[in-house]
């Protein structure tokens, strides 16, 4: 599964430089001199390798320049572009309260009695938080907060949630 990590907002300069819109917890290492990205081209075309020859910020952006891209018409084409690494590259580390979207996508959700209720078919982020969406077996879809009252247990193996009354009932 492809993450990303950074999409090509605009080109800056005369020389190539492009603005990334970041999409990392490192940027740093993700987007440091000598790095080779993954490139998925806007329109459908395709995918293409990049070195990052060098990194800096301007204005709290990030302005990446790249081997492959020497002129500001070659940078304009670049809009859009999304920088990619495999999900198997990153995990959330030793906090048990840390989870990144792909490690939770595709758990099964079981209530604390050990009712099944489905499978987490994705996370939604939203100002107030964040929500699973539960795909049930009958294929409905269940919106579940993502706090520690109504999902207390959340394991490689599994999430367990603790429904108020109404939650996985439609009627």
């Amino acid at each position: 599964m492809d993450l990303v990590i950074g999409r090509v907002a605009k080109s800056h300069g005369v020389r190539g430089e492009v603005v990334v819109d970041i999409r990392t917890d490192d940027p740093d290492t993700r987007f440091a001199p000598g790095t080779a990205l993954r490139g998925r081209l806007p329109r459908g075309g395709g995918e293409k390798s990049f070195m990052v020859t060098a990194a800096r910020q301007h204005a709290g952006r990030l302005l990446l320049s790249l081997d492959e891209v020497s002129d500001r018409s070659a940078a304009d084409a670049l809009r859009g572009t999304l920088f990619l690494i495999d999900s198997s590259e990153v995990d959330s580390g030793p906090d048990p309260d840390e989870f990144y979207d792909h490690e939770l996508e595709g758990l099964p959700v079981s209530t604390v009695d050990g009712t099944d209720v489905g499978a987490v078919s994705s996370v939604l982020h939203l100002p107030g938080g964040e929500i699973l969406e539960v795909r049930t077996p009958e294929g409905r879809e269940v919106l579940v907060p993502f706090v520690r009252e109504i999902v207390p247990t959340v394991t490689a193996d599994g999430i367990v949630i603790d429904p108020p009354d109404g939650l996985l009932d439609p009627a």
